[in-house]
């Protein structure tokens, strides 16, 4: 449909219809096994951000899902890892379909499911909840930053863990969204490195929150909130360097304290804390280990870049089968090799603190 009107529409070009979130739901339903891998996987973070569960919280994947072929590919191999290492770690994969920018890029599946400019945002949210619902299937929980707050209406019935990045973090949009979502949300340090932002968000998601949203039918309506517990800061390092050290993270633990919240967080080995250089999350993971054996308080979860290949390649729009299988066209990531070598390291971390030594 073409924009017309002079005074409301001088800077728009055009509008298109959107389905409402209870159409595509309908279409594409959570079966009641994917809805009871949703519900426990959310129980069983509960329980690792309460301590009431020893184990590791480990959010891994791309940095942004493209080719939904290679995440399902890398879905079935980290599901039989993710089995193989249940007692020491709970493995939530990293299923982004929203890239957030900072000045222009690719937005992700849901925004150009066609990598090409086309902008079919139809297609690209019935492509995202395809793909969540032969993930979750497969019996493997997923994790969803969450961007523009309509799409999680069409998607966060399938989510167990939800993020909230550091270019949104002081946004009160955002916040206010999180108050709502019925699951886990981690938050993230700002990028400047601003920790306190992250705190500040928590408190205010944490509380009850009343604003305007939609409905499952898509009509605008006032929203009201009881207020998310189960947030908590993901430290992700910033333009000025890494946050994963000890002393940041007793820093944050004081943070959290002050602010009357429960002391427990989250390391991104990848962005600012490997200077956005994907092998380096290796080191951190293997500092994190020893930190972890030793039995290190409030660090209850590690967040990793990966796919099934290392490294990233270049995005040219109209050229999507030149395109390398398996590997980031955003961040860089680990491959998959390097992967499961982490996974191992923090396996052993978890077994080592258990058994004191």
């Amino acid at each position: 449909m073409t924009a017309t009107n002079p005074v409301r529409d001088r800077r728009i070009v055009t509008t298109r219809p959107l389905m409402a979130p209870e159409r595509l739901r309908r279409e594409l339903p959570l079966t009641a096994d994917c809805e009871q891998v949703v519900v426990r996987s959310r129980d069983v973070v509960s329980g690792i951000l309460d301590a009431d569960d020893d184990r590791l919280l480990v959010i891994v994947g791309p940095c942004s899902v493209h080719d939904p072929a290679a995440a399902v590919d890398y879905a079935r191999r980290l599901a039989k890892v993710a089995t193989e290492m249940a007692d020491e770690l709970f493995v939530v994969m990293r299923v982004y379909f929203e890239k957030p920018r900072t000045t222009l890029g690719w937005k992700g599946l849901i925004n150009d499911p066609d990598l090409d400019g086309g902008f079919h945002v139809d297609e690209g949210l019935h492509t995202a909840r395809s793909l969540l619902l032969d993930i979750v299937g497969a019996g493997l929980p997923v994790a969803c930053e969450f961007l523009d707050p309509i799409i999680p209406q069409y998607l966060s019935d399938a989510v167990t863990w939800g993020a909230i990045g550091a270019r949104t973090v002081e946004s009160q949009i955002h916040r206010q969204l999180v108050s709502g979502l019925s699951m886990p949300v981690g938050i993230k340090n700002s990028t400047s490195g601003s920790i306190q932002v992250a705190v500040d968000a928590i408190r205010a998601a944490s509380n009850g929150q009343v604003f305007i949203g939609i409905t499952d039918d898509g009509r605008p309506a006032i929203l009201t909130t009881t207020g998310n517990p189960d947030c908590h800061v993901v430290l992700r390092g910033s333009t000025t360097g890494p946050n994963f050290d000890a002393d940041s993270v007793a820093g944050t633990l004081e943070l959290l304290s002050a602010a009357g919240l429960p002391r427990r967080l989250v390391v991104d080995a990848s962005h600012g804390n490997s200077a956005k250089d994907h092998a380096r999350q290796l080191d951190v993971i293997r500092d994190l280990a020893i930190r972890v054996a030793h039995g290190e308080p409030g660090v209850v979860g590690v967040m990793l870049e990966s796919f099934l290949v290392a490294g990233r390649q270049e995005l040219i729009p109209g050229r999507r089968s030149d395109l390398a299988y398996g590997q980031s066209v955003t961040d860089a990531c680990l491959g998959w090799d390097d992967t499961v070598d982490a996974l191992h390291i923090l396996t052993s971390a978890v077994s080592k603190r258990r058994s004191g030594a």
